[in-house]
């Protein structure tokens, strides 16, 4: 469903992406992982076409969208639905019509038709009676599982979730991690998340896959990445601040060139 071919992006001397490669499987769950800074927000724009590569390229179905003017790029993104790392709810609208807003944008659909399929996504979710409240009115959980409800309204074939259990506390972004499995066993879209939390990583992959100086250096299911012998990803996985990634700030006596 999903293929990206030597992906490249450079912000003025910064090369962030030197290369990437990868593959996601209709269906299938993908999570990358990576430190902070390490481009994971940089390529999931790229995955929905919001940036444009230097060299390479992003093909959805077959089509490469880097190719692509900004009319047909508007039609691709409507086989994404994206849950934002804060939920990213505009505040001067309703949950309902927060929900709602792709649907009243795309499909100019009347209020009442728009309000009964948000009713109906935010109970996917496990929301009921919140249709008229405000984002303000809302917990940090609760704001999650509106921006996912928002990801679904309009039947997305795949989903983007940025960070999806940040300033959560380790209960609620439990939940929400059984949400995506759920969203994905019920909806079977195709779902790719970007996260340092491990846990949910473990949880929710089939695959995962480690972003490292602007390259994909290894992946593999939840099983293979937790035994790996590579020392990179070993170091993250177990949160060491000593190996080979340098950490700012931390004398890493046993830190050595990748090979």
């Amino acid at each position: 469903m999903i293929e990206i071919i030597d992906l490249h992006k450079s912000f003025g001397n910064h090369h962030v992406l030197k290369g990437v490669n990868l593959k996601i499987e209709k269906g299938e769950s993908m999570v990358v992982i990576g430190g902070s800074g390490s481009g994971k927000s940089v390529l999931l724009k790229h995955i929905i076409g919001i940036l444009k590569p230097d060299k390479g390229n992003v093909l959805i179905d077959g089509i490469d969208i880097t190719k692509l003017n900004e009319r047909e790029l508007y039609e691709i993104r409507k086989k994404f639905g994206m849950l934002f790392q804060m939920a990213a709810l505009f505040d001067s609208l309703t949950v309902w019509e927060n929900v709602g807003f792709a649907l009243t944008r795309q499909k100019k659909m009347r209020d009442e038709d728009v309000k009964k399929i948000a009713s109906e996504k935010l109970r996917l979710v496990g929301l009921v009676n919140v249709e008229d409240l405000m984002p303000s009115e809302l917990s940090g959980g609760m704001k999650k599982r509106v921006g996912l409800a928002r990801a679904i309204a309009h039947e997305p074939e795949i989903l983007l979730y940025d960070e999806p259990t940040t300033g959560l506390d380790p209960i609620m972004a439990d939940a929400i991690n059984d949400l995506i499995i759920e969203m994905k066993n019920k909806l079977s879209v195709t779902s790719i998340a970007i996260t340092h939390d491990m846990h949910s990583a473990y949880k929710i992959a089939d695959r995962i896959a480690m972003l490292y100086d602007g390259k994909i250096i290894g992946t593999g299911t939840p099983d293979e990445i937790k035994n790996t012998e590579d020392p990179v990803i070993k170091q993250f996985i177990t949160g060491s601040a000593y190996g080979p990634i340098k950490i700012e700030g931390v004398h890493n006596e046993r830190s050595f060139n990748r090979a």
